[in-house]
């Protein structure tokens, strides 16, 4: 079947399969009441706190607990790694979200409950996140957000990926249709060479084998609340034995685990009177009958929730906890072993040096145990010898310690997938180009302003003024700022430099003083009122004259009658069509290429296919870090040949002392002044956006001055607020750095740059 056809199928099961779900979602919230808590989210409604962003954050799915533990160490990698990128996180299991919710507070951005595999609910998703890069755990292959997501220019990797014995047979029995998901991932990088050789086998297009996360978990992460530890240092044990994971039967016949161990525990504690066991159900759903089944064994114990006294036996009936107990154990055998569950993590307690006995079935670790168990320190262990092999190791202290070492030796030999996964990642990310899922009924729309900006440019093309001097528009595709004004600045600065008198025309954007024209020689000082934000911001660096004025033609005629300019520089020109230019500059925000599409899609003027006209392109506010590869693609797609630029701005802040702050802003993209503050390691209490070009009053300041004693804000900002309310502001100044000046100055080419070159 094509990939067309197997999608349409797909979607159709889903809508004939639609009130069954719904009547399966109602049977959930019958039996658990908890699932009823954030519903919406799995319908796709992002939690309020989690803001709309710009382009770029990193959805990371992680189904369960397991899943979540581990993508612990991956996140903080990814918090280095790529600096300033929002990290949300998402869950199916509720174990999974509480897990999510407890572990990840201060290290992800959001949590939230992955959305059903429904295109209206994982579309809701993507437009709220807006993320450039969706991270999938382990063996989570979702058709409708894996496509949907790559629709909307996200890259998709699969990691720390593996396929279980289990559930191997199905996904080769559909193979025929995994492979349509699995071709929209940018990598698949599996956990080992079996691993590999199964998605190979599903046909996805790019497998790797970067390692096993698990084996980078960190014991120094591992915390245990005092009050747990206290407890058990209070039962005065002279060796712990945890249970860890325990599970139920899988088919008719299976060992319940649980019942195993309860009624082996006393044979076990009888032999070891200074045992203190602790005993770890994998599902919460479980806790409740393990505290019955022990009650009902007449065995003496502590819940964790309800901490009393010293007991021999600690049921711990919480998740997330059970990690950091490793550290205190003198034993661990791994549940899922005896029950043909496949076996859970060994991993963790091998980290603390801590021997790990388990039963048969370890087929979803089968690499590890077997690694393990050739190197003697995989204890082995069933239900017909469980007591007497417990006791048997807890009676040998020094071949405990031995296997300890030897585990910790192996679980150290294996560190480094998560360094392996995140080189792979920062490529899928630096190559995404994320970009809005367009809603249809928008589209008419656009083709309407796309063929009224045709129209207009072939009227006022009719009757173009050719200027005696070269004219340079600096503009971009976009409404609202894309640092347009500081590289004007940082032009005029450098002509000057090189003997050169240069002068701008600007609009003087929703300036106050009437529609006159108005010229300004270097250095003057105008009120923001009569010269608007841009001119006086060019005009106190010193270096060019300002002709302001709708009419830029006539404002040129001025300009020329009072300031005889070598070159001019056309602010916001690139859809200017009445003067003519020898150079086009045009400025791509490197936060937000699309601005979320053509309007009235979004905020673009022009599409990017308009960049072939462009006579130089400058890449702004971009991340030394970043190789852009994804946007460079899609420049060059449409311009083959104009130079491309990276430009960064460099912030000066003021010094405030110790003082706490508050900090505002009026900008097209807000973003870029809270990117600022961060480059510049500056926490204020408060950042309140406004709008672009926003005019304050004495009111809106005194309201922001009672939330902190210093506000900062922008140098356009600033001109913007009355005189008599500026005192305790202070302005963030700012310069522009190019990786290339010469070769910007180079792509102008006017005859008077090249002779004072």
């Amino acid at each position: 079947m094509t990939r067309t056809i197997t999608y349409l199928l797909y979607r159709l099961l889903q809508a004939l399969a639609f009130p069954l779900l719904l009547l399966y979602l109602v049977r959930r919230i019958l039996k658990n009441r908890h699932y009823a808590r954030r519903l919406g989210e799995r319908f796709g409604l992002v939690p309020p706190g989690i803001k709309p962003t710009l382009p770029g954050p990193v959805w990371l799915h992680a189904v369960s607990v397991g899943e979540v533990i581990a993508a612990i160490p991956l996140i903080r990698a990814l918090r280095t790694a790529l600096p300033g990128t929002p990290v949300y996180v998402s869950a199916s299991t509720l174990a999974g979200r509480a897990m999510a919710d407890q572990k990840l507070t201060g290290l992800a951005d959001g949590v939230f409950y992955a959305p059903l595999d429904y295109c209206f609910a994982v579309r809701r998703v993507l437009r709220r996140l807006r993320p450039a890069l969706l991270i999938i755990m382990e063996t989570e292959i979702w058709p409708n957000m894996m496509r949907e997501a790559k629709r909307s220019g996200a890259g998709v990797i699969i990691v720390n990926a593996r396929i279980s014995d289990k559930a191997l047979p199905r996904y080769r029995r559909h193979a025929w249709f995994f492979r349509h998901p699995l071709a929209c991932a940018d990598a698949v990088l599996a956990q080992d060479e079996t691993a590999a050789g199964r998605y190979r086998m599903l046909g996805a297009p790019v497998v790797e084998v970067a390692g096993n996360l698990k084996y980078d978990f960190d014991p120094a992460t591992a915390r245990v609340a005092p009050d747990l530890e206290a407890w058990i240092k209070s039962s005065q044990a002279g060796q712990i034995l945890i249970a860890a994971s325990t599970m139920p039967p899988a088919c008719d016949g299976d060992v319940d685990e649980d019942d195993l161990i309860i009624a082996q525990w006393p044979s076990l504690a009888a032999a070891h009177p200074d045992l203190l066991l602790i005993l770890v159900p994998r599902r919460p759903e479980r806790f409740a009958s393990a505290a019955a089944k022990l009650e009902g064994a007449g065995i003496a114990f502590a819940r964790r929730t309800a901490l009393s006294g010293p007991s021999r036996v600690l049921l711990l009936d919480t998740i997330g906890e059970l990690n950091g107990l490793f550290r205190f154990a003198t034993l661990v055998f791994m549940g899922g072993t005896l029950a043909g569950r496949g076996g859970h993590n060994i991993l963790e307690p091998a980290a603390f040096g801590v021997p790990v006995a388990c039963g048969p079935h370890m087929e979803n670790f089968a690499e590890i145990a077997a690694e393990f168990d050739a190197a003697g320190a995989l204890p082995g262990l069933d239900q017909t010898n469980w007591c007497f092999a417990i006791s048997s190791l807890l009676k040998q202290p020094g071949q405990l310690t031995a296997i300890g070492k030897t585990s910790l030796e192996l679980a150290n030999s294996k560190r480094g997938a998560t360094a392996r996964s995140i080189q792979r990642i920062r490529q899928a990310y630096d190559a995404a180009l994320p970009r809005p899922i367009p809603p249809v009924a928008l589209v008419p729309l656009t083709w309407l302003w796309r063929a009224g900006m045709a129209a207009d440019r072939t009227f006022k093309r009719i009757n173009t003024y050719v200027p005696r001097m070269p004219v340079v528009s600096v503009g971009n595709l976009a409404l609202g700022g894309a640092g347009k004004t500081p590289l004007i600045i940082w032009l005029c600065r450098e002509l000057s430099q090189r003997g050169l008198k240069p002068a701008v025309l600007t609009r003087g954007y929703r300036r106050s003083a009437g529609k006159a024209i108005e010229i300004f020689l270097p250095c003057s000082t105008p009120d923001v009122a009569r010269a608007g934000e841009e001119a006086c911001l060019i005009l106190q660096r010193g270096s060019a004259a300002v002709a302001v004025g709708a009419d830029r033609r006539k404002s040129l005629t001025e300009l020329q009658k009072q300031f005889h300019p070598d070159i001019i520089l056309l602010d916001d020109g690139f859809q200017h069509w009445p003067l003519r230019r020898t150079a086009d500059i045009v400025l791509i925000d490197a936060l937000d290429p699309f601005r979320g599409g053509v309007l009235p899609l979004g905020r673009s003027r022009e599409p990017f296919s308009s960049l072939r006209r462009a006579t130089a392109i400058v890449i702004t506010r971009t991340s030394p870090n970043r190789e852009y590869s994804g946007l460079l693609a899609e420049i060059r797609r449409h311009n083959p040949s104009a130079p491309i630029f990276r430009a960064r701005t460099v912030g000066h802040p003021p010094d405030l002392g110790a003082s706490s702050f508050g900090a505002f802003c009026g900008l097209g993209q807000p973003e870029a002044f809270r990117n600022t503050l961060n480059e510049l390691g500056l926490s204020p209490d408060f950042l309140e956006a406004f709008p672009d070009h926003h005019h304050y009053t004495e009111s809106e300041i005194a309201r922001l001055k009672s939330r902190a004693p210093l506000l900062l804000t922008t140098e356009k900002d600033l001109l913007n607020v009355p005189h008599a309310a500026r005192a305790g502001i202070h302005a963030i100044s700012i310069d522009l750095e190019l990786d290339d000046p010469a070769g910007l100055l180079a792509a102008l080419n006017p005859p008077a740059t090249r002779g004072s070159a």
